[in-house]
């Protein structure tokens, strides 16, 4: 069984359709890459999985129906995701934001948090630790106590995947992680992506612009265009494929007519 099955996604503004039956599976510890050019709605099918937007069509993760929960309840099984534009708390330490990501499995309640219970302060510990762990798999370690605003632009994007790892998850959505980033970060970044891959085993869709990334790291790829899947296989298969290279530069494939 697929980790993630999402079977004839669709998504409307209005009179604008944004997803058009779009279905695809995630197998287990499977970097499934989601690509397309600007505009194809993969942000807008990262944000159905996560329940943000209401989008029709059934998503399943690990054989339950989730396409009706909450935000909430899909964190809380364990769905973590980036966001292309970081969104940290600026004046918040490193260490902070990245305790924000436990906030699903906290099991305490506001009043005894309130009161500062021995079950607060043995739940505060325990968590600090977890996020000690992420802090280290992400060497992070220098700056765990800075202020995120203040970091490089760079280094905050790997607070927001430390973020999303801080939330145990059994599947992971990466939102367009190295945009913005240098040459040299985004090796680091392809690292830890493989790191997460191969030692936590964890599935991961990865929404992606740099292609030789892509068809280093992808175990499969899946196409958007115009909400629409274009093409999917594995990176040789697709990255070759002339509907795929129309779709991104913009010219009809060799022989195409009309």
């Amino acid at each position: 069984m697929a980790e993630l099955e999402v079977d004839n996604l669709s998504l409307r503004f209005g009179g604008l359709t944004v997803l058009d039956g779009v279905s695809f599976a995630v197998e287990a510890a499977e970097l499934f890459a989601l690509i397309g050019p600007n505009g194809a709605g993969k942000t807008s099918a990262f944000n159905c999985m996560s329940r943000i937007y209401p989008g029709t069509g059934r998503i399943r993760f690990r054989g339950r129906d989730i396409s009706h929960l909450s935000p909430r309840a899909v964190a809380r099984l364990g769905i973590a995701r980036t966001f292309q534009h970081v969104e940290l708390f600026a004046h918040m330490s490193v260490l902070d934001n990245i305790m924000t990501g436990r906030h699903p499995r906290l099991s305490t309640n506001p009043l005894q948090q309130m009161l500062f219970l021995p079950a607060v302060r043995r739940e505060e510990v325990r968590h600090r630790e977890a996020v000690e762990r992420i802090i280290e798999f992400v060497e992070l370690e220098g700056v765990r106590h800075a202020h995120a605003g203040a970091l490089p632009f760079g280094i905050q994007k790997i607070v927001g995947l430390a973020r999303a790892l801080a939330l145990e998850p059994r599947l992971l959505l990466l939102d367009e992680p190295s945009a913005g980033l240098t040459r040299d970060e985004r090796d680091d970044l392809a690292r830890f992506i493989l790191r997460i891959k191969h030692e936590l085993k964890l599935p991961i869709v990865w929404i992606e612009h740099d292609m030789q990334m892509v068809a280093d790291l992808a175990d499969r790829i899946h196409v958007l265009n115009n909400g629409r899947t274009l093409a999917t296989g594995s990176p040789m298969q697709v990255l070759n494929n002339p509907e795929v290279v129309a779709a991104y530069l913009g010219v009809r494939p060799t022989g195409a007519t009309g």
